[in-house]
């Protein structure tokens, strides 16, 4: 785990701030943006070691070890700002998609076309096995977009339970928005009223599902990455490309009529997505 003064944990809080940005966002990954700014392995590491063992370590070394070996700092400043981003954009989000969709689309769509550049860089070669996971990958993610969306409003808290478990894992996996699969299994509406409304035991069971469906995922990523890292990326490059047929702004049908000046400012929104994730990638290692 690497060293960090205080200029960088207030760098690392804006990280989290943009992951939680992009998980209150169906379409995009908060993996996405933890791989573009740096933290992404750390992160699952970091999640990927949470065990009943270290509560022995703190039992037989104290806090300070147990705290170190956590890597508490970073993971409490990282959920500090994921998790104050995330209430309050949650609900801005869905306002901004029901206003302005052809616009958000648009920006999304350059945030993704970007991801695809930067993954694409950190696979260092390619082989006949890297294109078959590359090919099979895509599949599963036009796969995913291709359900049909629908809202219900009799959610039992069993199923709240099991959206958390596969929400959180799609949240750290880059390309698979943990807040597209609320949408289709019928309950990102219902969250969103949920938290507004500060309904504590609809809150408590979705975040006690994330937290089981991350430390269960982060364990697979951590293997991954270990023994099979660029197929790892293979793989994720391959959701990301798959999900471009869910944000791509143009075959929808909006309310705003396709005029060329709504098209230059689409357009122009791509380019900006773009360009921001572009920056993002380019300064992460600052």
């Amino acid at each position: 785990m690497r060293s960090r003064n205080t200029f960088d944990f207030i760098k690392l809080f804006f990280k989290g701030v943009f992951m939680g940005i992009a998980d209150a966002m169906p379409g995009v990954s908060g993996g996405t943006i933890a791989l573009l700014v740096g933290i992404y392995e750390e992160l699952i590491k970091s999640i990927s070691e949470l065990n009943i063992s270290l509560f022995s370590e703190l039992k037989k070394n104290g806090f300070n070890s147990f705290w170190k070996k956590l890597n508490g700092n970073f993971l409490l400043v990282l959920s500090l700002g994921i998790g104050i981003s995330l209430i309050s954009f949650v609900k801005i989000s869905a306002n901004l998609l029901e206003n302005f969709p052809l616009y958000i689309w648009s920006f999304f769509l350059g945030l993704i076309f970007a991801t695809i550049y930067v993954i694409y860089k950190m696979i260092n070669h390619w082989s006949v096995v890297s294109l078959f996971f590359l090919v099979i990958s895509i599949l599963f993610s036009l796969f995913l977009s291709s359900f049909s969306i629908y809202e219900t409003t009799e959610i039992s808290l069993l199923f709240i339970l099991f959206s958390g478990i596969i929400a959180s894992s799609a949240m750290i996996l880059p390309g698979i928005s943990g807040s597209l699969i609320l949408v289709i299994l019928g309950v990102y509406a219902y969250l969103i009223k949920s938290i507004d409304n500060l309904e504590f035991i609809v809150i408590f069971t979705f975040i006690l599902g994330a937290i089981i469906g991350l430390l269960g995922f982060s364990r697979i990523l951590k293997y991954l990455f270990k023994n099979h890292r660029n197929v790892t990326y293979t793989i994720m490059l391959g959701l990301v490309i798959g999900s471009i047929e869910k944000v791509w702004p143009w075959n929808k049908s909006f309310s705003v009529e396709l005029s060329n000046l709504n098209l230059s400012l689409s357009v122009s929104l791509v380019i900006l997505g773009f360009i921001i994730v572009f920056l993002l990638e380019k300064t992460k290692n600052i």
